[in-house]
């Protein structure tokens, strides 16, 4: 993995690497093929924000300033949302970039990124049982396994277990609790 791992915010160009990218089974992977869809929506949306609002945003990964992938979040709650807003994340990389730590970085430092500009306490993710990869590079970045959601994703055709994991602030290396 090169040590020119980096976030920026989606360019034009961006779109359409993820649109031939992910636009298939082959470039999402098994655990993120969900079928197809118009990329209508995220190039209409890409138009009015730049894909970043108040409780959503996406983000390219580059390496060695090659787009290479992308990172998003949305807000979730546990609880009144007023009161217990977190963050939801997740990543998607292009086949080329699977197995090299890439992902672990990536994720790594979406967490410092909204620890440094949001108020939350607690960033999530979650994915497949099946999908040790993942499980891995979200532990490295930092997260802790919480359990298992049992039939929380339908894809293809069935429904699928998914395993949760937190990051609190305070967990973060250097992380302190929101003030």
């Amino acid at each position: 993995m090169s040590d020119e791992i980096m976030l920026r915010p989606v360019t034009a160009d961006d779109l359409d690497l993820f649109e031939r990218e992910f636009s298939g089974p082959e470039g999402t992977g098994p655990y993120q093929w969900f079928g197809f869809g118009s990329s209508a929506g995220l190039r209409r949306e890409f138009t009015e924000t730049g894909l970043l609002s108040a409780d959503a945003g996406v983000l390219s990964v580059a390496e060695a300033g090659r787009t290479v992938g992308r990172v998003e979040w949305c807000a979730g709650t546990w609880g009144r949302p007023s009161t217990s807003t977190c963050w939801t994340l997740a990543i998607g990389l292009v086949p080329a970039a699977h197995g090299r730590g890439i992902g672990t970085q990536a994720q790594r430092l979406l967490a410092e990124y909204l620890c440094d500009h949001t108020r939350t306490e607690r960033l999530q993710a979650w994915t497949d049982c099946a999908n040790l990869a993942e499980q891995r590079a979200l532990e490295k970045a930092g997260f802790v396994r919480e359990g298992v959601l049992r039939s929380a994703q339908w894809r293809g055709g069935r429904w699928h277990e998914q395993v949760i994991f937190s990051m609190l602030r305070a967990e973060r290396p250097g992380g302190e609790p929101a003030q």
